[in-house]
């Protein structure tokens, strides 16, 4: 009786462990569910950023017959945002726009708009655009970063390596991260995995609110190796709202420098502990230097917050309004002492010079009669020299041997060495054949023209699209 009561517990307990199972892989596929469905009402927020900025660098010559000369070339930037006002205001990272005379934002549904800056803090890494949908647009939440822990599931959405929307998912690995990128520094760390083009993207919580704007990553290689960043979104949202009322942060100002206390200077001023932030330098005339801050105090206390470190005392300081009193607890000499001071704001003119965003004339793109292209056939040593594809090498062409500066054909992605093969359908095989067809393209009135180009990259043997490629050309001339 014994051995089947057995058996029966036996399978009683199977039975048990088999419901669980069951239960567990119902919860899993539920929550698997859910968080479908959340990705997808996240999607039409998160942006896809590309911006064009105008480099300039020598190009050689591509044959004898060419001088060297300065041309200018494009930087293209594929970067991340998300809406956060149904109006059009998108926030992004300051490096994913800076240069950019052109910039624009592509959402989920594929639909494009043209973005402006209209402001940004270079220092924390934060730019504010605009754009003109023709309608609402469906916007994020922010959530409080300071309630992250570490272990909590999180979720990227951006645009890595421009390969356009994409959705990642991972945990909070550390907070509080130090890059010595600012004086700021606070950091969540994560391991969802984020790349280049990932920057100024979104970094959700599983409620989906924005709890950090991904903007940087640590790797040995180009690629993501676990360790992304993300501006805090409590730390964003405030230089944002600022930016938004104000027009600039206007962060309070108390007019020191300071450090962190090391294990070894506690030890070196005898103190018990390595704790609080040691002033460095008062700057004459500042709020400090009216309270009678000395250098060599230590700050230990602000007002009734303990700062964790230096960079979390300069938060607390920027974040706090321009006339507000504060006490300050402080060591001066070992001996504790309070410190009333009323903190200032931080002077404009420094925020113009080191923090507003920097002006871009746009280039004057022109179109001359001959597009500003200075082409002939190519060589046969340029030819022979090159990795063109056999095929291209019998074919009628000529070579773009120089490009005038700022001609519009520069914004369209023509370069010095590029096969032009065909406008049209039909063949060019000398700058003649170039000419006759542009201005044919004129006397049709249209604005446009269809060029069939190799580009000179494409003879990369290891590119999966080498090759030809339609580029359509402006040709009215202004």
């Amino acid at each position: 009786m014994a051995f089947a009561m057995g058996q029966v517990g036996r399978v009683l307990a199977a039975g048990a462990l088999a419901a669980s199972l069951l239960g567990s892989a119902a919860q899993a596929q539920e929550m698997m569910l859910n968080q479908a469905e959340l990705v997808r009402g996240l999607l039409p927020a998160v942006v896809n950023i590309t911006a064009r900025a105008q480099v300039s660098a020598p190009t050689a010559d591509v044959n004898a017959a060419a001088s060297e000369q300065q041309q200018f070339k494009l930087r293209v930037n594929a970067g991340s945002g998300f809406v956060v006002d149904p109006d059009g205001l998108i926030v992004t990272n300051w490096h994913v726009v800076d240069g950019a005379f052109e910039i624009y934002v592509t959402f989920s549904d594929g639909s494009r708009a043209r973005a402006e800056v209209m402001n940004a803090a270079r220092l924390i890494d934060l730019a504010m655009l605009k754009v003109d949908a023709g309608h609402k647009l469906a916007a994020v939440h922010w959530g409080d970063s300071s309630k992250v822990q570490i272990g909590d599931p999180v979720l990227a959405i951006g645009n890595p390596l421009g390969v356009g929307l994409s959705v990642t998912a991972g945990i909070i690995s550390a907070l509080n991260r130090n890059l010595m990128d600012t004086p700021y520094d606070d950091f969540i760390q994560t391991d969802a995995p984020i790349n280049h083009g990932n920057s100024g993207g979104p970094l959700f919580d599983m409620k989906g609110d924005v709890i950090g704007i991904n903007t940087a990553l640590i790797s040995p290689t180009s690629g993501s190796a676990g360790l992304g960043f993300a501006i805090p979104s409590n730390d964003a949202h405030f230089v944002i709202d600022r930016l938004e009322h104000y027009g600039w942060i206007r962060p309070g100002w108390l007019g020191v420098k300071i450090q962190e206390v090391s294990p070894e200077m506690a030890k070196a001023m005898d103190l018990p502990d390595a704790e609080g932030s040691i002033v460095a330098w008062v700057v004459e005339g500042s709020p400090a230097a009216a309270a009678g801050l000395r250098i060599g105090d230590i700050i230990t206390r602000f007002g009734q917050d303990v700062p964790s470190d230096d960079r979390a005392l300069l938060r607390m300081i920027g974040a706090s309004p321009p006339g507000e009193k504060v006490t300050l607890a402080i060591l001066r000499d070992g001996k504790p002492m309070n410190v009333p001071v009323t903190l200032a704001e931080w002077p404009k003119m420094q925020w113009e010079d080191r923090d507003a965003p920097t002006k871009v004339t746009p280039p004057h793109w022109i179109i001359p009669h001959d597009l500003g292209l200075t082409v002939e056939p190519p060589s046969a040593e340029y030819l022979a020299r090159s990795d063109f594809p056999p095929a291209a090498k019998d074919m009628k062409a000529v070579v773009v041997t120089a490009i005038q500066q700022n001609a519009e054909a520069v914004r369209r992605g023509l370069g010095v060495g590029d096969l032009i093969l065909q406008v049209g359908d039909s063949p060019i095989g000398s700058a003649a054949d170039l000419q006759r067809e542009i201005d044919r393209v004129r006397s049709e009135h249209r604005n446009f023209a269809m060029f069939l180009i190799l580009p000179k990259n494409a003879a990369d043997k290891e590119s999966r699209f080498a090759g030809p490629k339609w580029v359509a050309l402006r040709v009215e001339e202004g």
